[in-house]
């Protein structure tokens, strides 16, 4: 059946693309700053020389064969299944925000561990945030502890699977027993990236170790800078960043032929204006849908970006930008696609622009999906019938497939006097309703006193 999507490379033009990556890697080579890592390597066919490791194509294509095609993410007492696989896509928020805007006072400020534990706690209700990550670095938590705290902040707010993005891979079994003690020990995804241009270092490698080792699904994301890291091109920072993600998906499976590999598509811009890297441009878009289509061409699920804003504040470029990403990234037909609710290019949160996000999260999805042309979609007995000037108000056929429409619940459809009868509210104003209602309402689920107590002594032994 037809869908909507978007292309960049064809078959022949990503084939092109792996050659020139089977170059780099065989030629120039990978930093792999870890002796753990530089262990599993030894008695194979790469030349080791110091940290760097220079891959032959023999065994990225080894790779590329055992790295699974599918791999099922539980939910933790939903029945929600995320199947890792290419041709689904999921959507999530992001990350690790050193800002959050307050949502009673409006006051950008940092955030705390009671915010992720809330975020999480109003992702549980929106029903298109598939995956949730930590969205915000809480300050009142000492540095040692944060990724620890988080989990159990979002283990407390969500039973939607989680990806975290922990320091290092340290932590990855304890995290796993703490899931476990909450339901499901397989509702976990870790995320790890390179160091542009072409190096791994001790964090990001313990991450693809462990990860493989308890076959926890990694997500190997490159952030390669067109300008900076990589040369001004899209195809050049597809090479750098597809080397990254090759090296790191041979080593990954060194470890544990199997473990599931999830292709992290992306790139950076720098603008030299402002020596910022913006998440909203043409070129980051290009960039990450090319190795999105590069991803495809594995078989690999990916991951990607969707439903982001560069704007400071909640003003209509944040509106604009959260549509255009959210449609733009569910096109690229990416696996996992995150960041949900960003602001201020990736420093900032809210629970505003996640509540937004969703809603335009939905108009995405219902733009995924396939549009037949078999009988029952050409409805001719139903034209026929109706004849001319006939009508299919009130008809069974329409009142079966209407209700398969993507209908808004913020965004206003309703004419001006309906709109002005119900107080002439703008967009921001319903918005910020809908996350007082959210908030305020009784939470979906909560721990019992066993397990958290059993969470508090998991984090106290570590």
């Amino acid at each position: 059946m037809g869908k909507a999507t978007f292309h960049v490379w064809d078959e022949e033009e990503c084939l092109r693309l792996h050659k020139a990556t089977l170059q780099v890697l065989e030629t120039t080579g990978v930093e792999f700053k870890y002796e753990p890592a530089l262990e599993f390597f030894a008695n194979t066919d790469a030349r080791v020389d110091g940290t760097r490791v220079r891959i032959p194509a023999d065994m990225v294509e080894e790779a590329l064969g055992t790295a699974p095609c599918s791999w099922a993410v539980k939910s933790r007492g939903r029945d929600e299944v995320l199947e890792l696989r290419d041709g689904n896509t999921y959507f999530g928020t992001g990350s690790d925000c050193l800002y959050i805007r307050d949502p009673e006072t409006g006051e950008r400020r940092r955030p705390f561990a009671s915010d992720v534990e809330d975020l999480s706690a109003v992702c549980e209700l929106l029903p298109n945030i598939d995956f949730v990550m930590s969205m915000g670095v809480p300050e009142d938590v000492p540095p040692e502890e944060e990724v620890l705290v988080q989990l159990v902040a979002m283990l407390k707010g969500t039973r939607k699977p989680l990806l975290l993005a922990p320091r290092d891979g340290h932590s990855l079994a304890l995290m796993k027993e703490m899931a476990g003690l909450c339901g499901e020990a397989e509702s976990l995804i870790v995320y790890t990236m390179p160091s542009p241009p072409l190096m791994h270092d001790e964090q990001a490698l313990s991450k693809v170790i462990n990860s493989a080792d308890l076959q926890m699904p990694l997500v190997c994301a490159t952030n390669a800078t067109l300008a900076s890291t990589a040369p001004a091109s899209i195809a050049a920072v597809a090479v750098v960043a597809n080397a990254e993600i090759l090296s790191g998906l041979v080593l990954h499976q060194l470890v544990r032929p199997g473990a599931p590999f999830v292709y992290g598509a992306g790139c950076d811009l720098l603008d030299m204006q402002t020596m910022i890297n913006p998440f909203v441009s043409p070129e980051w878009v290009m960039g990450q849908k090319a190795q999105c289509d590069v991803a495809h061409h594995y078989g690999l699920p990916s991951f990607g970006y969707a439903g982001f804003s560069d704007s400071k504040v909640l003003d209509e470029q944040w509106a604009a930008e959260s549509a255009v990403t959210a449609l733009v990234g569910a096109l690229t037909r990416g696996t996992l696609m995150h960041d949900v609710g960003y602001l201020e290019s990736g420093l900032q949160t809210s629970y505003e622009s996640i509540v937004l996000g969703d809603e335009f999260v939905g108009f995405a999805k219902s733009l995924l999906r396939e549009v037949g042309v078999d009988d029952e979609s050409l409805a001719l007995d139903e034209i026929m019938a109706a004849g001319p000037g006939g009508h299919h108000l009130g008809t069974r056929y329409t009142r079966s497939h209407y209700r398969g429409f993507w209908r808004p619940t913020m965004i206003d459809r309703a004419s001006h006097g309906h709109w002005e009868a119900a107080g002439a509210t703008t967009l921001g104003e319903r918005v910020r309703q809908r996350v007082q209602e959210l908030r305020s309402a009784a939470r979906a689920f909560s721990l019992d006193s066993a397990t958290n107590a059993r969470l508090a002594a998991a984090v106290g032994g570590h």
